[in-house]
């Protein structure tokens, strides 16, 4: 047999059993580990400073500010969704965004809610939405509570909104890329608007829509370890 066919049967032996000691690990590594995919978040309900609400959160999404804001499905869980052209320019010359997605979501049972992310590095591009309710003659109250998920709780501004005939219940919080809430990588506002049906929807009602929502997209809350 020649040196050079010794050479190669030592290679390709080498070659078999890295393949083999690699497939060896690759099953004696825990079954969950390709499970992992989410991405983690910090919430909160001011975006000014942190909060006792403040939560690290996980999703299957990605929330980071960014053109992939636009890249949330459509369709999530039992809710089918469409985006809405947004005519008011107002909403870009007051607030420059650098992402603005509206979309109106319905579920099989014929519920319905409204979805806004407002993403930019910005402060003048986040204002508490009762402002604009409040300017527009609208009655509102204001309170914090907890949405919950699968696992642990993602706290939110809760806002009642009436006007004559009309009602909005409201549920919004930030969303930053890590706990530092560096200004320079931006955050994003999330906002849940249940508007009441004809025949009227009380405000458990609502709760129980937004809640299907949420956590539909958001798993697992969890208070931060520092």
């Amino acid at each position: 047999m020649s040196r050079d066919t010794l050479r190669y049967l030592s290679i390709a032996g080498l070659l078999g059993l890295a393949i083999l000691a690699s497939a060896v690990l690759m099953a004696r590594r825990p079954a969950n580990i390709f499970l992992s995919s989410a991405h983690t978040f910090v919430t909160d309900i001011d975006n000014w400073r942190q909060t006792n609400q403040q939560r690290i959160v996980e999703t299957p999404y990605d929330f980071r500010l960014g053109p992939n804001l636009a890249d949330l499905p459509l369709e999530i869980g039992g809710w089918k969704g469409q985006d809405i052209p947004q005519t008011n320019l107002e909403v870009f010359i007051l607030l420059e965004p650098e992402q603005y997605i509206f979309r109106r979501y319905e579920d099989g049972a014929g519920r319905i809610l409204w979805l806004s992310l407002i993403g930019s590095r910005k402060s003048k591009s986040f204002h508490p939405p009762q402002i604009c309710y409040s300017t527009d003659g609208w009655q509102t109250t204001l309170n914090a509570v907890p949405v919950p998920l699968r696992e642990g709780d993602i706290y939110t501004l809760y806002l009642d909104a009436n006007k004559a005939t009309q009602r909005h219940f409201v549920w919004y919080f930030y969303i930053w890329s890590d706990e530092g809430r560096d200004p320079a990588a931006g955050l994003v506002l999330f906002k849940v608007t249940v508007p009441a049906a004809a025949e009227g929807t009380s405000p458990q009602e609502a709760l129980d829509i937004a809640q299907s929502f949420i956590s539909s997209i958001f798993t697992r809350a969890s208070r931060p370890t520092k």
